[in-house]
């Protein structure tokens, strides 16, 4: 099992704490992460920072977490993943995401529309790029060269670069079934293992009907880890990025996250939660998240606790454990990270 960190999120840029981010990608690479995931949602984007880490790291794989598929045509989306490949010495993977509606016709100004099509499209599209063929394509929404213009069919002056993996962040059953036919790999989130063998399922099985094997998929999600005897107090200050998950992320008709929490065993309290959110009662949205719910998508405790948690992920199929260690200072973040990589590598 490899372990995985982030940076970013939609909170991202709003303090100037760049800084503070280099020193833990940096130090996390000492201590054996082998990736590290840059978020994108509307903060800052997830290219710009992996550029810098390319030169400030040696080993760590640096992937989008994800790159918006709205927000970037798929011949630029292939353009930025072989340049970052090319700046990486091949240490660059691409995760992409379809996003939600909030995002893609609020910020980006597109209709959010056929998600599991368009991620299709655009992953054969990249992969044209990456295999260095011309870029010719007809497809329900990206047709290329533009009918009836100007242009023709083009191959990238980049040389090609096959070696680039593609994982999707995948929620919704119709994206995990694409997640097993085509990816590399599975960016996860909203996942116990405790209730989500369902999801590794769904991917097996859409790996199968594809001629495809689950082993060809590294499957990565994880959670917070903080080692204490105290386990009730770590309960509540999660409570609110909970309820945001559930209640804002996405509109009231499409939340794939409070789906997906549903799909888990935690039905009524997702819808709950997100029926107090949207009414604009957010105290009471958080106040009605469950213990339970927190406890089972984190790995807090002692660190037999912990050990038990990572076992669990692993037992369940998980390749590569995502760690948000939790800590005051940069120097308990990272204490937090090596305790815990070094109890992946026992359970491995």
């Amino acid at each position: 099992m490899q372990t995985a960190i982030g940076i970013g999120g939609a909170a991202s840029g709003r303090k100037r704490d760049w800084q503070d981010n280099v020193d833990f990608v940096a130090e996390s690479e000492k201590l054996g992460a082998d990736f590290v995931w840059s978020a994108e949602a509307w903060g800052q984007d997830a290219v710009v920072p992996l550029a810098y880490l390319a030169a400030k790291t040696s080993r760590i794989k640096l992937g989008t977490g994800i790159m918006q598929i709205s927000a970037r045509t798929p011949s630029m989306t292939a353009m930025t993943a072989l340049t970052l490949a090319a700046v990486s010495d091949d240490r660059f993977v691409l995760g992409l995401g379809a996003s939600g509606p909030q995002v893609v016709e609020g910020l980006q100004g597109v209709p959010f529309k056929a998600p599991i099509t368009r991620m299709r499209e655009t992953m054969e599209i990249v992969r044209m790029a990456f295999a260095g063929d011309k870029i010719q394509y007809d497809g329900k929404y990206h047709q290329l060269p533009l009918p009836g213009g100007e242009g023709k069919a083009l191959r990238l002056s980049q040389p090609g670069n096959d070696s680039i993996g593609i994982y999707l962040a995948s929620l919704s059953p119709k994206s995990l079934e694409l997640t097993g036919a085509m990816a590399d790999g599975w960016v996860g989130t909203s996942f116990s293992p405790d209730t989500g063998a369902p999801v590794i399922q769904a991917i097996a099985d859409a790996a199968t009907a594809a001629g495809r094997s689950i082993a060809d998929v590294d499957l990565q999600v994880g959670g917070g880890v903080a080692f204490t005897d105290d386990v009730e107090a770590l309960i509540a200050p999660q409570k609110a990025g909970m309820a945001f998950q559930l209640g804002a992320m996405g509109s009231a008709e499409h939340n794939f996250y409070n789906d997906a929490f549903k799909r888990q065993g935690f039905e009524e309290d997702a819808t709950e939660v997100q029926r107090l959110w949207i009414a604009g009662k957010r105290e009471a949205a958080i106040d009605r998240v469950p213990d339970d719910m927190i406890l089972k998508t984190n790995l807090f405790g002692t660190e037999d606790m912990v050990r038990d948690r990572i076992r669990a992920y692993r037992d369940v199929g998980i390749n590569t454990l995502r760690l948000s260690p939790m800590g005051a200072t940069l120097d308990e973040r990272l204490e937090t990270l090596g305790r815990t990589i070094e109890l992946v590598r026992e359970a491995s």
